[in-house]
């Protein structure tokens, strides 16, 4: 019985020994197609276009796949052109305001000599955002909007971006200055107590308005934050871009969202090419992945309280998984070995009974007491408190 366990053992490690690693054969042409992609907002508002090259299957290098340095702009039919500015990492920047009744083509003219063309574009004017709010639910809290389509109207897509204000784990309000080699008060500017963080949703919200009664869109959900998420554990915004699509670009998103649901976003790699309304001006059989649009975008801004929401319960923060302060106390003597690298930072003044002033201070890594480290501590342009 053993021996025959043993036979059949090895026999099942000479089969795992002879698989090879599945690599698809893609034609080398291929393998770095031009990826096009951005909503163009025709009213002025600023708007990115993201130039790219798509990367193989289990390629890690994404980063060299930005497309830098190319000539990129609108062309009315007249013959109007209205210049993308080169902002590197592949981003070009659009805000100008351009007549809506007019047609136009996106023109792509790239240093190698190649140049790339849209289909005709006629801008598409958004309807407004009606309403933005917020539920709370079993979960957590869940974000909506409602609008409306109409006969111009009728496929949405939406993005957003949020912000939040957030605390490190460990506050303080020292600093170590090391020409006085004191520990002194932080002034306002060196506060690291309350930072800000702003991130974009990559996920592809989509909806046809024609679905619902009179084209009424009401409460579509937009995000869910679950209970204990940092983004609500003191003020939260999210800012939404409600943008119109024509049909062929509905069709493209929906294929994209197929594509990409488990990979994150257009510019990862991908399993399969989508095509798009762009071509390669000298040979149009040559595949381009992209959907340009052009149309209004329309925006609306919500912030949400803490105390909208109580309870919330204490956020958890995996960055800030084990961070305690250091029980032993720092006595001036210390003061450049321990907080002199930056690597600690002084947290509690330790000041005994009758004294004037703090003989030492308490230490925590400065990964758990500086919120700098993730985020910023200048609030944004938008952040006016109530």
């Amino acid at each position: 019985m053993q021996s025959r366990f043993i036979l059949i053992s090895i026999l099942v490690i000479l089969v795992m020994g002879c698989r090879e690693p599945f690599e698809p054969e893609i034609e080398p042409a291929d393998q770095r197609v031009l990826v096009v992609e951005g909503y163009l907002d025709s009213d002025g508002s600023p708007s990115v276009l993201k130039l790219s090259y798509t990367t193989e299957i289990g390629s890690f290098f994404t980063d060299i796949s930005q497309l830098v340095g190319a000539d990129v702009f609108l062309q009315s039919v007249g013959g109007a052109r209205y210049p993308l500015r080169d902002q590197g990492n592949g981003e070009y920047l659009f805000d100008t305001d351009i007549p809506e009744n007019d047609t136009y083509r996106l023109r792509i003219f790239l240093a190698n000599g190649e140049s790339y063309s849209s289909e005709e574009l006629k801008p598409i004017v958004t309807p407004e955002i009606i309403d933005v709010g917020f539920v709370k639910n079993e979960t957590g809290v869940e974000i909506f909007l409602t609008t409306k389509g109409d006969e111009n109207a009728d496929d949405f897509l939406w993005t957003y971006e949020e912000t939040w204000a957030f605390r490190p784990a460990i506050t303080t309000q020292y600093i170590y200055d090391p020409v006085r080699e004191d520990v002194l008060l932080r002034t306002p500017d060196q506060r690291i107590d309350l930072c800000y963080l702003s991130k974009p949703n990559s996920d592809l919200l989509l909806e046809t308005s024609s679905r619902f009664e009179e084209q009424f869109v009401f409460r579509q959900s937009i995000a869910q934050i679950d209970r204990g998420d940092e983004r609500l554990s003191l003020r939260y915004s999210i800012l939404i871009s409600q943008k119109a699509l024509s049909k062929s670009d509905s069709e493209f998103w929906e294929i994209l969202k197929k594509n990409t649901d488990d990979l994150g976003s257009i510019f990862s790699p991908l399993p399969s090419l989508v095509g798009g309304n762009m071509t390669l001006d000298s040979d149009p059989s040559v595949p381009v992945i992209g959907q340009v649009s052009l149309g209004k975008v329309r925006q609306r801004r919500l912030f949400i309280e803490n105390r909208e929401v109580i309870p919330w319960g204490r956020p958890i923060v995996p960055e800030y998984e084990g961070c305690v302060v250091r029980p032993d106390t720092v006595l001036r003597v210390s003061y450049q070995a321990i907080f002199g690298s930056g690597v600690n930072l002084p947290v509690n003044p330790i000041i005994p009974d009758n004294a004037v002033g703090p003989i030492g201070f308490q230490a925590a890594p400065v990964n758990c007491v500086d919120c700098t480290q993730r985020g910023t501590n200048v609030a944004p342009d938008f952040w006016d408190e109530d």
